[in-house]
């Protein structure tokens, strides 16, 4: 019994009901709550859910109709660490949308409509580790410098997308790098794309479901894994020639047989003066022997 005689399990109980029914109130609508986690899968919402605990450390906003993340409301949630967006309606720009979100070490995007990723985009996600931008079909463009800052970044899915090409530097200087998805792309197996695949035969990153990171173009290639062509693809690059390398070889012939047609014409001026100068002096010497 407490001073004031009433049971002090009752007192606790009523302490924990108080602090449950606060958690319910803090929850935002459709979604449930548990500690530090929001969950608002499949609740079909429309947009970014509002009232999110700002001490929460995981949010799951998967399978909804989400088109818009908002920059402001997110960097309220300066303490989350896990985001799940995954299966919604989210698109073309989201730079600057993480701006706050410095703690955040694991990402899904994947399965939306993401056309581009921009330095801006991922560049305040310093403790980022794990990311997934797949199934993305309308991601066609990865920029050089996309993940220059996410230094941590372990796991990286770019899987089932509409990119035909990304550059070596842009994972080649992941440190931490393992993981690196890069199937059923239409990857286009040219000369510019042949340091990446050399990357790739070299590298101790790990390729899940490699039999499917296939050439899409040029037709001659298509659906050969990309690793093995790699001899095939250096041979024609070292032999092959362009419609612009033919063009730039005649320019440089023209330019050699201009040069020597002019150097044969001043030689050709020169003799002729020399040869009139010498003959005038020779001309001048007989008429003084003849004074």
């Amino acid at each position: 019994m407490s001073s004031s005689g009433t049971p002090q399990p009752l007192s606790l109980m009523f302490l924990l009901g108080m602090g449950m029914a606060s958690e319910r109130i803090n929850c935002p609508s459709r979604c449930s709550c548990q500690y530090l986690e929001v969950n608002c899968t499949g609740q079909q919402l429309q947009e970014f859910p509002a009232s999110i605990p700002l001490d929460t450390r995981q949010l799951i906003l998967a399978a909804n109709n989400v088109s818009y993340l908002p920059a402001v409301e997110l960097s309220f949630l300066a303490d989350l660490v896990y985001l799940d967006c995954r299966k919604n309606l989210l698109g073309d720009d989201l730079d600057f949308t993480f701006i706050g979100m410095a703690k955040l070490i694991y990402l899904d995007l994947s399965f939306n409509n993401l056309t581009q990723v921009t330095f801006s985009t991922f560049s305040h996600l310093l403790s980022l580790v794990v990311l997934k931008i797949s199934d993305n079909p309308n991601l066609v463009s990865i920029e050089k410098d996309a993940f220059t800052n996410n230094t941590w970044l372990r796991h990286l899915d770019v899987s089932r997308t509409g990119l035909t090409y990304l550059d070596t530097s842009t994972v080649r200087d992941l440190p931490h790098l393992r993981f690196l998805g890069l199937s059923n792309n239409l990857w286009h197996c040219n000369c510019s794309f042949l340091d990446f695949i050399t990357w790739m035969t070299e590298s101790s990153v790990h390729f899940p479901d490699v039999d499917n990171i296939t050439c899409y173009t040029p037709e001659g290639l298509r659906s050969l894994k990309m690793p093995s062509v790699e001899a095939q693809l250096h041979f024609s690059c070292l032999t092959q020639l362009y419609k612009q390398d033919y063009i730039f070889l005649c320019l440089v012939g023209f330019c050699i047989f201009f040069a020597g047609t002019m150097v044969a014409w001043l030689a050709g001026i020169c003799a002729v003066i020399y040869e009139v100068h010498t003959s005038k002096g020779e001309e001048e010497g007989e008429e003084e022997e003849d004074t």
